[in-house]
């Protein structure tokens, strides 16, 4: 029986300026705290509450050549350039959702790629088991925003730091049931003369950093509160991305 049920955790490790951006959610979906920071932040804020899920938005470890056995298997005359890249994120991809590979080896990895591992690693030693961990009060999970935000969208977004790309996620995330700002409330905020003073209502809208956090909180949120609606793509050990719904379409493009 799951046991966690007081917060939920979104963490992005992709930031700039600072180390991580995380978000956590109450049981309804209410949005308790938005930050950024770097590790000690982050941690203190965890260490501060029990029972929690933590969606990170990254992976936990390099590939461990998963993908690279299965074309070899089914195609032995492959070509396997583009292979070095975990089971999950070729699933994905198949699907023209277009996640970033995690090489098999760590200083291949980009740098965010590398803070994801660091903090899976911090949340492993604070005895974060890996979801789903029956009678564990602290889970942590793999998610990965952008294919969240596909399979919410049921198409690409887009592009993320655009202000359209920023409304559109902040609008799905919303229409999902986050007890986050309304970004429809942006449009009402503007008037013919703070357009031409170019002067835009962009505090009710949050960064891309923030929707991130936002999506693998709302990931963390919604496995917890809508079981049946989760999935789990790729292989346990080298690590599944957990999306917010009950299938995948074949395509996203």
């Amino acid at each position: 029986m799951q046991t966690f049920s007081e917060y939920f955790f979104g963490i992005d490790p992709t930031a700039a300026g600072v180390a991580y951006t995380w978000a956590v959610l109450d049981t309804q979906g209410g949005l308790v705290s938005l930050k950024g920071g770097d590790l000690d932040a982050l941690l203190a804020e965890i260490d501060s509450v029990d029972n929690c899920l933590a969606a990170v938005n990254g992976p936990p470890r390099p590939n461990l050549g998963l993908v690279r056995r299965k074309l070899t298997e089914e195609q032995p005359a492959v070509h396997l350039r583009g292979a070095d890249m975990r089971l999950a994120e070729y699933l994905l991809r198949e699907r023209g959702i277009s996640v970033p590979p995690t090489s098999g080896r760590i200083e291949a990895c980009a740098a965010w790629t590398q803070t994801a591992f660091e903090i899976h690693r911090c949340l492993s030693e604070r005895n974060f088991a890996i979801f789903p961990q029956d009678g564990s009060d602290r889970q942590r999970l793999e998610t990965n925003a952008h294919a969240v935000f596909c399979v919410l969208l049921g198409q690409i977004p887009l592009p993320r730091p655009t202000l359209e790309g920023r409304i559109q996620r902040q609008l799905a995330l919303y229409e999902g049931g986050l007890g986050i700002m309304d970004p429809m409330e942006f449009f009402e905020e503007i008037t013919r003369h703070k357009l031409l003073r170019g002067v835009l209502p962009t505090e009710l809208l949050y960064t891309a950093e923030q929707l991130d956090a936002l999506a693998a909180a709302f990931t963390a949120w919604s496995v917890f509160a809508r079981p049946d609606s989760r999935l789990l793509v790729g292989d346990r050990e080298e690590g599944q991305i957990i999306l917010p719904v009950a299938t995948l379409k074949d395509s996203y493009r």
